[in-house]
């Protein structure tokens, strides 16, 4: 039986969820053809192989074309595309993804992954869910990096994934209200069922999008099953922190 293991040691992200499993292996040209099966323009990923304290990952990097967030930060300019808007809410995004060639396993865990974020944000800031809007630049990133850990997940066909605890950092960060705390109210409304810990690095470890993935993904959290790992993936995170900010995910097989 084939199994992934995620060992969150320094939180989960998106980007390094997407960048984790294709450093699997999985062929760069067949991720970027699935991934433009959904018809959302205005921007362009970036794949690269980088070192984060010596360990050598994948770092990936959703860049959002300028004109485009240029139309945007101005709340005007030509929306040729009806996906144009500034905002998306989750019947929105639902759209897109129905709307696109990508196969239905992957549509249905790119709608779960959304649903996750949206119900939690509703519950955070008390409004109906279909008044959850994920602002415009914001949603591309989202967007790629839902469809792409969708994408990854049944690429790799896998049969059972799990995951350590998730370390979530802790402090403030700053968004559109303010000063909030780390983790996100948002973020831990989604966490709830799941074993978390802070060991006191002060930044946001844990991010909505890497929590609503794993929260999907993983069957279980706790110490690493026994398996015969096969291959080993590092996904990068952005920040410099004062503990290697990696993801790394096993691939191997269970013992039945």
């Amino acid at each position: 039986m084939s199994i992934l293991y995620f060992d969150c040691l320094s939180g989960i992200s998106g980007d390094m969820t997407v960048a984790a499993l294709l450093d699997l292996g999985i062929s760069e040209e067949t991720f970027l053809a699935e991934l433009s099966k959904i018809h959302v323009d205005g921007y362009s990923v970036k794949i690269d192989r980088k070192q984060k304290n010596g360990i050598t990952g994948t770092d990936l990097t959703v860049i959002i074309e300028e004109e485009y967030r240029h139309n945007h930060d101005n709340h005007h300019g030509n929306h040729k595309h009806e996906h144009h808007n500034d905002h998306r809410n989750l019947h929105d995004i639902e759209h897109i993804i129905d709307n696109s060639e990508l196969s239905s396993r992957v549509k249905e865990l790119s709608k779960e992954i959304f649903s996750h974020v949206a119900k939690a944000e509703a519950k955070v800031h008390n409004k109906p869910i279909e008044d959850i809007h994920f602002h415009e630049v914001g949603a591309i990133d989202s967007l790629v990096d839902t469809i792409g850990a969708a994408i990854c997940i049944d690429l790799l066909s896998i049969d059972e994934i799990y995951a350590s605890p998730l370390h979530v950092g802790t402090g403030f960060v700053k968004c559109a209200h303010g000063k909030i705390p780390v983790p996100a109210p948002a973020t831990l409304e989604i966490l709830k069922g799941v074993p978390i810990y802070s060991r006191g690095i002060r930044s946001e470890l844990v991010t909505p999008t890497g929590a609503a993935i794993i929260k999907a993904l993983a069957k279980d959290f706790g110490s690493l099953p026994e398996m015969v790992i096969e291959e080993i993936g590092y996904g990068l995170g952005k920040k410099d922190l004062e503990i290697t900010n990696i993801l790394r995910v096993l691939k191997g097989k269970k013992k039945n």
